[in-house]
């Protein structure tokens, strides 16, 4: 019988990605056992979110390198990443061995992120199976990071609109649009430095690779420079698609905020969806002219926003917007997305976002802040073609423009018909048959082979 560890990067939204991912592989996969990595804190996170765990997978910790009481992320990161480099990934896959009765790992299925988990896989004879939860473009990049800062030098700044047009894959994006870390920003900084170690490790350690994107999304540039360099690069994604039909962490209809309800009783593809995920916030003042831009725009909106961030907002907008916009503190995102009165998302673009929005069909208004980012809104407005991005700070004309063009402009439409045009490419993928339910048929094979 198999044994996998699925070990997660316990920050952000990895370990609920990579906990549906796992989920998605313990029922394709019944007859094997699968131990899920991540640390305390992560866990109980994850019990509280999560329905139950399926019979045949379990909760391992691992040590999150004991660090300072409220340290900052930053620096929360920098513990767990050297505590992980030090022996705490191997010593976690021995603590799945014991859980598991004795059987040991056979397979190691790692957020791309903890690329200290192919060192730790070798020690214990096991695959290397990384899972990449980005956009497949921003894995070029950061692949390609020694050609590139090798090709710019310390030019960035003077040459941020350049396209990138010498490097296979990436030719569609501004030497601006790259992610942090690649020839701008502190490349010493936790993030950056391991992302750079990633790249440097999974051509040679991988066994495969899972890429959250599905066939007919990436240009085929991209799609040659991955398979230039990776073995059994597999498109997957959207990974929140592989979950089975019957998963109960699927958001209910009668979510407490009351966003489905509200949204039934507005017009198809009128309302303006605004979130910036969990992470990614805009400045106070920033904030107040997204606030103004939607209020001068005219369209329903419904707004997840932070509820320690409300007193922010321009005094008496919530009263004045209470009939026509829905703030509230979370929101369903599939399940709103997928409402056919939603006509706009205004979004940070972080990948799991845009790949929400891009299997519900709905056109985008990006404001990039960090990270892959900014080449993400990039794909979005000028490779895709099915939404916008601000060029830089939100302003309410700026706002109240995007706004206005996607819910009901010729601009917006024609910006759906391409949303829905990938949409359909997504449907079939996920088809039975199709080219992301074969991959994934083709990874569980490749994970639980002896």
């Amino acid at each position: 019988m198999a044994h996998v560890a699925v070990v997660t990067f316990p920050f952000s939204s990895h370990a609920a990605v990579l906990l549906s991912f796992a989920r998605a592989l313990a029922a394709a996969a019944p007859a094997a056992t699968f131990s899920f990595l991540s640390t305390a804190a992560s866990i109980a996170h994850l019990r509280k979110a999560e329905a139950a765990l399926p019979g045949n997978m379990r909760f391992v910790e691992v040590t999150d390198g004991a660090p300072p009481v409220d340290a900052p992320v930053p620096r929360q990161m920098e513990v767990f990443m050297e505590a992980a480099e030090a022996g705490g990934v191997e010593e976690g896959l021995e603590a799945a061995r014991v859980a598991a009765g004795g059987a040991r790992v056979r397979c190691v299925v790692g957020d791309a992120f903890l690329w200290m988990a192919a060192e730790a896989s070798a020690k214990v004879v096991a695959k290397w199976v990384p899972v990449w939860t980005g956009a497949s473009n921003a894995l070029v990049a950061h692949l390609g990071t020694d050609a590139v800062r090798e090709d710019v030098g310390d030019k960035a700044a003077s040459r941020a609109d350049e396209l990138l047009t010498s490097h296979p894959g990436l030719e569609s994006y501004r030497i601006r649009d790259l992610p942090d870390g690649v020839v701008s920003g502190d490349f010493n900084y936790v993030i950056n430095l391991l992302l750079h170690r990633m790249a440097q490790r999974l051509p040679h350690a991988a066994a495969a690779v899972a890429l959250n994107t599905f066939p007919g999304l990436d240009p085929p540039t991209v799609t040659a420079a991955l398979n230039a360099v990776l073995p059994n690069c597999l498109p997957l994604g959207p990974y929140h698609l592989l979950a089975p039909a019957t998963d109960t962490t699927a958001p209910a209809d009668d979510e407490p905020n009351g966003c489905l309800a509200w949204l039934d009783r507005r017009a198809p593809r009128t309302v303006a969806y605004v979130s910036f995920g969990t992470v990614a916030s805009p400045r106070p003042d920033e904030l107040r002219e997204l606030a103004a831009g939607l209020e001068a725009s005219g369209a329903p909106f419904l707004w997840s926003l932070r509820e320690e961030s409300w007193p922010l907002l321009p005094p008496g907008f919530l009263d004045r917007t209470k009939h026509a916009g829905l703030v509230v503190p979370w929101a369903p995102q599939v399940g709103v997305l997928r409402h056919a009165s939603v006509g706009a998302f205004v979004t940070h673009a972080g990948w799991a976002s845009v790949m929400e929005g891009v299997s519900s069909g709905v056109p985008m208004a990006c404001r990039p802040f960090f990270g892959d980012q900014q080449m993400n809104a990039r794909s979005v407005s000028h490779v895709w073609g099915f939404g916008t991005a601000f060029d830089g700070t939100m302003t309410r004309d700026g706002v109240a423009r995007a706004v206005a063009s996607l819910v009901g402009g010729e601009e917006g439409s024609r910006m759906r018909a391409r949303a829905q045009e990938l949409q359909a490419k997504v449907a079939k993928a996920f088809e039975p048959g199709g080219e992301c339910r074969k991959n994934f048929d083709k990874f569980v094979e490749i994970v639980c082979a002896p």
